[in-house]
This record gives C-alpha cells, sequence and structure tokens, in this order.
C-alpha cells in the first residue's frame, strides 16, 4: 500500500475514538441535528476503520506465513496461505482506496428528473417520450417508485418536456450522470423514404433536498399561477385549475405540477421541484468554476454536454464520456441501463483515484 492512503487510513481509527466520546456527551444528545450528523460519521468511519483493521491483521498474517514457507513441517500449509492472502489483500486495499474516495452526500437521495425535446421537432418529443420510457423500467428494475410530476405533452405523441420524482434510496447516485444531451439517430414513423434523422433531447438530473437542505425562498420573490392541468388526467383533474406554476422571479426558473387533483399538494411538489432547481443552478455555477481549472472526464452535468447517442439502424448505444459502446440498444431503452451506470461510477472512482493520488504526490 502507498504509504499516502496509509497515513489518510491511519486517520480513521482515532477519529473513531474522537466520535464515540462525542456521541456520549449530553450536550450532544440534546442537540438532535448535530447527533444525527455525528451518527452519520461514525458508521461511515467505522466501516473504513473495521475494513483498514482487517487489512493489517491479514497482512502481519502475510508476513508470518511467509517467515514459515521454508519450514519443513509448516511450508507446506504456510505457502497455501500466504497464496491466499496475496490474492485476497489487493482486494481489501481497492475496497480501503474506492471508501477513502469523497462521498457525495447527495447520492442517497432521490432524484427528480427532466426530460426535454430539443433539436428534430416532432421526433424530438416522440424519443423523449422513450427516455421516459426507459428511465421509469430502469427505476422499477431497481424497485424504486416513479412520478409524474408534470408533463407538456408532444402534438403527435411524446413530450415537449416531463419531469419525474423517482423515489429509491441511491437513485441521485446512480442517475446523476445521466445529466445532458441524449442524441437519436433513427427513421421516423413519418418519414416516408426511409431516411435517418438525427434529433436531440436533453435530461438534467437533480437531487431532492431534504428540508434542512433546501433553499431558502421568500415568497415575496415567487408567481404562483394556477391553471388546468393537459393530458391525460381523468374526469376531475382537467376540470379544475388544480395544476400549479411556480416562477422564482429573482432567476426566472419556473416550476409546475399538475399530476394531483389536489392544487395544495400540486403546489407543495412544484415547490419541492423550484428548490431543486434552484440548488442546481448554485451547484452548476460552482462546477463552472471548478470547471475553469480542471475538466472531468464525466463532464460538468450541463445541458449542452452531449454525453450519448442511440444510433436504431445499428442497434447501438454509445456513452462519448467514457468511449463506451454497446451493441443491445433494444435492451438499454427497456431499462437495462445497469452496464451504462457501473461504468460511468467506476470512470468517476477512476477520475478521483487519481485526484487523490496527485494530492498525495504535491503533499510529499
Amino acid at each position: 500500500m502507498k504509504p499516502f492512503f496509509r497515513q489518510q487510513l491511519e486517520r480513521f481509527p482515532v477519529r473513531l475514538q474522537e466520535l464515540d466520546f462525542y456521541l456520549q456527551q449530553p450536550e450532544v444528545a440534546g442537540d438532535m441535528e448535530r447527533y444525527r450528523a455525528l451518527s452519520r460519521e461514525h458508521a461511515e468511519v467505522s466501516e473504513v476503520a473495521a475494513l483498514f483493521e482487517r487489512y493489517r491483521q491479514q497482512a502481519q498474517e502475510l508476513a508470518q506465513a511467509r517467515a514459515l514457507q521454508d519450514d519443513p513441517e509448516m511450508g507446506e500449509m504456510a505457502r497455501e496461505e500466504a497464496a491466499a492472502l496475496e490474492a485476497a489483500l489487493p482486494r481489501l486495499e481497492d475496497e480501503l482506496q474506492r471508501l477513502l474516495l469523497p462521498r457525495d452526500p447527495d447520492d442517497v437521495r432521490n432524484v427528480f428528473l427532466e426530460i426535454r425535446a430539443g433539436t428534430g421537432g416532432d421526433e424530438s418529443a416522440l424519443f423523449a417520450g422513450d427516455l421516459l420510457r426507459m428511465y421509469s423500467r430502469y427505476a422499477e428494475r431497481q424497485g424504486w417508485r416513479v412520478e409524474l410530476v408534470s408533463d407538456s405533452p408532444g402534438d403527435v405523441g411524446g413530450h415537449k418536456e416531463a419531469v419525474l420524482r423517482i423515489l429509491g434510496d441511491g437513485a441521485y447516485g446512480k442517475l446523476k450522470f445521466e445529466s445532458g444531451g441524449h442524441r437519436v439517430q433513427r427513421v421516423p414513423a413519418t418519414e416516408s423514404q426511409g431516411r435517418i434523422h438525427t434529433s436531440a433531447c436533453t435530461v438534467a438530473a437533480l437531487p431532492e433536498p431534504d428540508e434542512a437542505q433546501a433553499v431558502q425562498i421568500n415568497p415575496a420573490d415567487l408567481r404562483i399561477d394556477t391553471f388546468r392541468a393537459s393530458g391525460a388526467g381523468g374526469q376531475h383533474i382537467n376540470k379544475t385549475d388544480s395544476a400549479v406554476r411556480i416562477t422564482h422571479l429573482p432567476t426566472g426558473i419556473v416550476a409546475e405540477c399538475q399530476d394531483d387533483r389536489s392544487q395544495h399538494r400540486n403546489k407543495a411538489r412544484a415547490l419541492q421541484v423550484l428548490a431543486a432547481r434552484i440548488r442546481e443552478k448554485e451547484r452548476a455555477e460552482r462546477a463552472a468554476r471548478e470547471a475553469a481549472t480542471r475538466k472531468g472526464l464525466i463532464g460538468s452535468g450541463d445541458r449542452s454536454d452531449r454525453i450519448r447517442t442511440y444510433n436504431f439502424p445499428q442497434g447501438r448505444v454509445t456513452d462519448h464520456r467514457i468511449n463506451l459502446t454497446l451493441y443491445k440498444l433494444g435492451a438499454v431503452m427497456e431499462g437495462e441501463l445497469d452496464e451504462l451506470v457501473e461504468a460511468l461510477l467506476l470512470a468517476r472512482r477512476a477520475e478521483q483515484l487519481e485526484e487523490l493520488e496527485n494530492l498525495g504526490a504535491a503533499a510529499a
């Protein structure tokens, strides 16, 4: 193990003792917000400290086994044990390095997934509908719940714009790299001569903030409009002004919700989406400042980034950020996104590991 990583890991047992002490103090127990934060940190630090202790024990056992390899009585058993430990230690080291990487606290949250038709007219709206179905199917495969928050139907089908709320542990962590431009190449149903058209949609993944994290919004900065819901919504939902559109005047950010017959619940949900969009705007501005000095492999998640192409004639999907091409487009459109999601997560971890190693080299 590299000295820099060992130095980082040796801090965890010390920090664990500190957290054990703090959590026993009456003033901490009386402050629920601080207690929850320290408890979360305790769980994370405990995991790393326990794994590091296991690594150190096995490294010590390996040294002992190697010392006995030439022993006439114990040599064969020692060589077998040494071989097993030599195979196990690199896996433990990889896991420890992964746990050292910075964690995004938003990864565990629910996610708002915005899908908007872009260039390509009606074909773009149809593809937006395909993407909405793809993500919904993926969520179902993960055991997550999907809610359609708002929907602007296309003229010939599909969606001009749709917002999904996906509820599930780790939903944002798995879908956060879906933000960006999605391009489709296929023959539209309206094309009589069989020519391939290129259209595009944009996707934005926004973590749903909890109440403690939510952006503080001044009610005076909001314009709230009500209107009748559009699209298929049953006999009641389209006959009353239950749909709500909220505009944040300082930023011009708009959010709407029309999926419920209750105006009150639609307003509450629209405020959630609005807070997530304002928070994402702040995050994007920070990312843009950081990108001035470093451009990550995965990209900024900006809508202008073309991240993926879906080529129907060839049955392939290509993620341009990691140069991954899969010839299983049909399965991907049915929600089998695991291979793409895992490849993106691994690429991001490799980026973070390189950054950590560069930090260690600079410190040395």
